[in-house]
């Protein structure tokens, strides 16, 4: 892995060369996305059987083949073990309870002159979750459906590619318990466009949220304007510093634990104290050996991962702000202390016992953050993210008509004047 110290002359460079890596997008990625957009677009569900038998070898029949039947979901969540269930079901239920804390109201309040003025706030009326159906996470079906249902959305459509017509029991489980509505079998750019523009069988969405590959990324980035999408996910990140009182083989999991996610993701960690790092550097060696994902996380941590070795806490903050991680662990004692410092990060985790798997599967909060950096200025997938808030405006007489002055004389300022008579003409006249 890379190791960068703060003290070296030469370390704003290597700081630069990692933090801002970038996958450099394949141009002919974006133009084979964008074919396969415009052809489900144009000719629905015909385009769309075609690069399902194409992309992952599923024959069809017709296009009823491409929807799970609600009977196959209800089989799979019976077909678990008693103990696999409770799991599931345990996780939907923290998951559940934390997002009802996001729920928001309507509100009004009304001025002196009887003016009314407020806030009406709605959830979307149909939203498509995309499932990665390559790793298969019934747990990316919990964080995206649930808050998608306390928010109250009518309809939950999901998609996830089924390649040989496989899939992973647990995902449909999960979509049985999250209250999903319809599942079609469809991935890649072509379950977003059909998302988006809806075809014969897959109705068109409001919004299209959910984490997949480059593809599915670059589709998300196409579609938007035409839905809402959630954001445009990148490699999973973890970001872990510690003050030496965490045992170096937890920490060693938890770096890996994103690493073995995929090649790019990318894995960090700052301590200040030199013994400690050299401890955490071994156990990562030792793990690396009896992982069952060992190549892709030694690759991942060879070409991505980094030990920063920092003077002090403050400049550990400093960085830790300036990567702007998806995932931050402050495995210290006193971590309430650090918050103040902390500004940028998807999701905290607080003391050595909290390690970022918990946030991955069953602590509550969602697993889907933002990444690359966009913390500096997105937060985590919610039940904000599926709702709607218009602004309401009931003016009183009296209100139009002092509100109506003001109105009039700043649009004949920018001199707009329908704009300035549109006001005025509400103002009543002397003597009326």
């Amino acid at each position: 892995m890379n190791r960068l110290d703060t003290s070296d002359p030469d370390f704003a460079r290597q700081f630069h060369a990692l933090h801002d890596w970038d996958a450099n997008l394949d141009p002919q990625i974006e133009v084979r996305v964008r074919e396969i957009v415009a052809a489900v677009r144009d000719r629905g569900d015909a385009a769309l059987r075609e690069y399902t038998e194409r992309f992952d070898g599923m024959t069809t029949d017709s296009a009823a083949d491409l929807e799970i039947p609600r009977k196959n979901w209800d089989a799979a969540l019976n077909s678990l073990e008693p103990t696999q269930r409770a799991a599931l079901e345990e996780a939907a239920q923290r998951i559940r309870s934390y997002h009802e804390h996001q729920r928001s109201e309507s509100w009004t309040f009304t001025e002196a002159d009887g003016t009314m003025l407020g806030q009406r706030i709605l959830p979307l009326s149909r939203v498509g979750i995309y499932v990665p159906g390559g790793k298969a996470y019934p747990s990316s079906v919990l964080m995206n459906a649930i808050p998608a249902h306390v928010a109250g959305v009518q309809e939950i459509i999901m998609t996830v590619p089924t390649p040989q017509r496989q899939v992973n029991p647990w995902v449909l489980a999960a979509a049985a318990i999250a209250g999903v509505d319809r599942v079609f079998c469809i991935g890649g750019a072509q379950a977003v466009a059909a998302l988006a523009y809806g075809t014969e069988s897959v109705p068109a969405v409001d919004k299209i949220v959910g984490p997949g590959n480059i593809y599915v990324a670059t589709a998300k980035r196409m579609v938007f304007g035409r839905v809402g999408i959630d954001m445009i996910a990148g490699p999973s990140e973890i970001l872990v510093i510690s003050d030496g009182s965490a045992p170096a083989e937890w920490l060693a999991w938890d770096l890996l634990s994103q690493a073995e996610h995929d090649e790019i993701a990318q894995s960090i960690f700052i301590s200040w104290d030199d013994a400690h790092i050299e401890s955490v550097v071994a156990a990562v060696d030792a793990a690396l050996n009896v992982l069952d994902r060992a190549p892709i996380a030694r690759k991942s941590w060879a070409d991505r991962g980094a030990v920063i070795r920092v003077r002090d806490h403050a400049e550990a903050c400093a960085i830790a702000n300036r990567i702007a991680p998806e995932h931050l662990e402050l495995a210290v004692q006193n971590p309430e202390d650090w918050l103040a410092n902390i500004h940028n990060a998807g999701a905290i985790f607080m003391g050595i016992h909290s390690c970022e798997a918990l946030g991955d599967y069953v602590a509550g909060p969602n697993h889907v953050l933002p990444t690359g950096g966009s913390a500096r200025f997105s937060s985590p997938l919610g039940v904000y993210d599926f709702v709607k808030r218009s602004s309401l405006i009931h003016s009183s007489p009296a209100g139009a008509a002092r509100l109506g002055r003001i109105a009039e004389r700043l649009a004949l300022g920018e001199g707009l004047t329908a704009h300035a008579r549109s006001a005025a003409c509400r103002i009543p006249k002397a003597g009326a």
